[in-house]
């Protein structure tokens, strides 16, 4: 499969001529102050009609944070111990203080994730991913990072035929690696937050403009 590519450049559901655009150290100050170094990544919070979507993308998430500069504690390892604990549901702690997590795993932030939609289209050819990314303190559960990416992505067959394109696509779309695809919305999503202490940029990216909140972008895969 041809590496992603962006074509589309991220545009903001809610842009307009009079935004005013924030730099990082306004839109993650928290995150500025508390200078998290580990990250326990907890299970995806399903909401889509894709089953298998919540094992898919959690095997994803580790890999885009740590080439952020942060330690993220092994998705395998934390998964066994919430399924010890009988904790395995994200969503029992959504709305609950971080403050026993962070203790039980000595991480110091969560990391949760809620699929919104993730739907495929064999015949418009199309794989389509909502997905949220909210990371909380386990010091003073404050929301340190909140992005919300709604991500198309579209073949990039073109045999100069028009029937055989479609028939191309549809079969392309059909195997397309659904891991590709929770790879591809992580790092156009998580390139935003403020680099950790792990990465030689710690620190020096105060001042770069932050990204959208909510954000829609276009691949070509």
């Amino acid at each position: 499969m041809k590496k992603l590519v962006l074509i589309i450049i991220i545009t903001s559901f809610f842009a307009s001529c009079n935004t005013r655009m924030m730099t990082k150290e306004e839109a993650y100050s928290d995150l500025y102050n508390e200078k998290p170094l580990s990250i326990i990544v907890l299970p995806p919070i399903n909401r889509s009609v894709n089953v298998e979507a919540k094992e898919i993308f959690y095997s994803s998430l580790n890999v885009p944070f740590t080439q952020q500069g942060y330690y993220v504690l092994p998705p395998l390892l934390t998964m066994e111990i919430l399924k010890e604990e009988s904790a395995y549901d994200s969503e029992l702690f959504l709305n609950n203080s971080m403050q026993k997590v962070g203790d039980l795993f000595g991480a110091d932030a969560v990391l949760f994730t809620i699929i919104h939609s993730w739907s495929k289209s064999t015949i418009l050819s199309t794989i389509n991913v909502r997905i949220e990314y909210i990371l909380k303190s386990t010091k003073t559960d404050q929301v340190l990072f909140n992005r919300i990416g709604d991500i198309t992505f579209n073949p990039s067959t073109n045999s100069g035929s028009v029937l055989l394109n479609i028939a191309s696509n549809m079969i392309q779309t059909a195997f397309t690696k659904e891991i590709s695809v929770a790879r591809s919305c992580n790092n156009y999503t998580i390139i935003d937050i403020p680099k950790g202490k792990y990465h030689n940029d710690f620190g020096t990216d105060k001042l770069e403009y932050a990204g959208e909140k909510e954000f829609r972008a276009t691949v070509n895969y």
